[in-house]
């Protein structure tokens, strides 16, 4: 088979690419600029999030004052993507834990060694919930298994509540796994606030995690930030949106605007976003995900919004009853109380009569009853009149 030949039936790599970084605050964004690489054979995509509670310690820097968790999201991302280029290559399976352990050495040398240069006061303000320098981690380094075939696999790798994705006709399925002290699924986790349990930071163990997911092309990878995912109804409404700016696009970039629009309505965080496609053109991706979009939509989506619309609406009009019982009872009050207080009001009370003059009190006391017989011993009641003796 010549080369050319071989080529021809090659499957595609990476063939549809984009990022995006949408900050709450200009220049103050606590989320860094995703990592985006692809080649024919390789793919790397990755996603920080300073995480502004525990790390809002603010430093002053050369560039002004910066939060502890805006410099540790570029720190750790810097490290990061400087130390997977050299260690991904498309001629040699990448060792996952390995690369992870290497991962924390590098990413904890850096932000220890940057605190120092900070020459930061230390706090005398004591929490588990404070950190220096603290973000999280979420990225996916695909590699293809064999020259010019379909399959791959994707490295996990992460720490913190950051997300990686894999897309496929069937649906959106998360890869990493978030690290909560309350543990729960990705619908919980949106019902409660839960502590983050492990994030990469300057003076606290952490550790990264690391899966190995085989998949088959085509499909798209993408690494999220919570900003993305966490302020929607549900999961299926990420996903959703994912699939619904993919179906109305023309171009990559239209795909990344629209997701954007719509991430920005809604979210009340920074927000990154890194999205690779792999073995399908944008055209050949709606069509693959059309079907599971429309199914998305009929079975999750437009019922739960149609239930909770009813939600809102009942609610209202139970406020609209419960102010008019409150108007109604109000009203019928006022109505009511003149004649039930109408002997409480003033000039309500009878006038006192004037004491006569000379009044006296007196205590009537009868006088006892004097016996005037002799009584004997058998008499039934000693002391007492006889009852056959006459009374004067």
């Amino acid at each position: 088979m010549t080369d050319s030949a071989q080529s021809a039936r090659a499957e595609p790599g990476p063939t549809v690419s984009f990022a995006f970084n949408l900050a709450k605050v200009p220049d103050h964004g606590e989320d860094s600029d995703p990592i985006l690489r692809e080649g024919p054979d390789l793919g790397l995509a990755g996603v920080f999030d300073g995480m502004g509670g525990a790390g809002g310690t603010v430093y002053e820097t050369d560039d002004g004052p910066r939060s502890g968790a805006y410099l540790a999201s570029r720190i750790a991302r810097d490290v990061v993507e400087e130390h997977l280029l050299g260690a991904l290559a498309p001629e040699r399976p990448l060792p996952g834990e390995a690369t992870a352990a290497e991962l924390h050495d590098a990413v904890e040398a850096a932000l220890q060694a940057r605190l120092a240069e900070l020459n930061a006061p230390t706090s005398r303000l004591r929490s588990r919930l404070l950190r220096a320098l603290p973000t999280t981690m979420a990225l996916g380094a695909l590699q293809r298994s064999e020259r010019d075939g379909g399959d791959w696999v994707c490295h996990v790798l992460w720490a913190g509540d950051s997300r990686v994705y894999i897309g496929t006709a069937d649906g959106l399925h998360q890869v990493s796994v978030d690290d909560l002290r309350d543990p729960g699924d990705a619908m919980a986790n949106l019902q409660r606030d839960s502590v983050i349990s492990n994030a990469i930071s300057a003076d606290t163990e952490f550790h990264i995690n690391h899966r190995q997911v085989p998949v088959t092309a085509p499909f798209f990878l993408l690494c999220a930030t919570d900003g993305c995912f966490g302020y929607l109804r549900s999961p299926m409404h990420f996903e959703e949106v994912v699939l619904r700016t993919l179906a109305s696009a023309s171009t990559e970039d239209d795909w990344s605007e629209a997701l954007q629009a719509e991430i920005s309505a809604v979210t009340g965080d920074d927000a990154a976003m890194a999205v690779i496609a792999v073995g399908a053109d944008l055209s050949a991706l709606q069509q693959l995900t059309a079907a599971r979009l429309t199914e998305v939509t009929d079975q999750f989506t437009v019922p739960m919004d149609r239930l909770l619309d009813e939600v809102h609406a009942a609610e209202q009009a139970l406020a609209q009853l419960q102010l008019r019982r409150a108007n109604d009872t109000a009203t019928r009050w006022q109505r009511y109380r003149d004649g039930y207080e109408r002997l409480l009001g003033p000039g309500a009370e009878a006038p006192h009569e004037a004491p006569e003059e000379g009044f006296r009190r007196q205590i009537w006391n009868p006088p006892k009853p004097i016996a005037t017989g002799a009584t004997t011993a058998s008499a039934p009641d000693a002391g007492g009149v006889n009852d056959e003796e006459e009374r004067p």
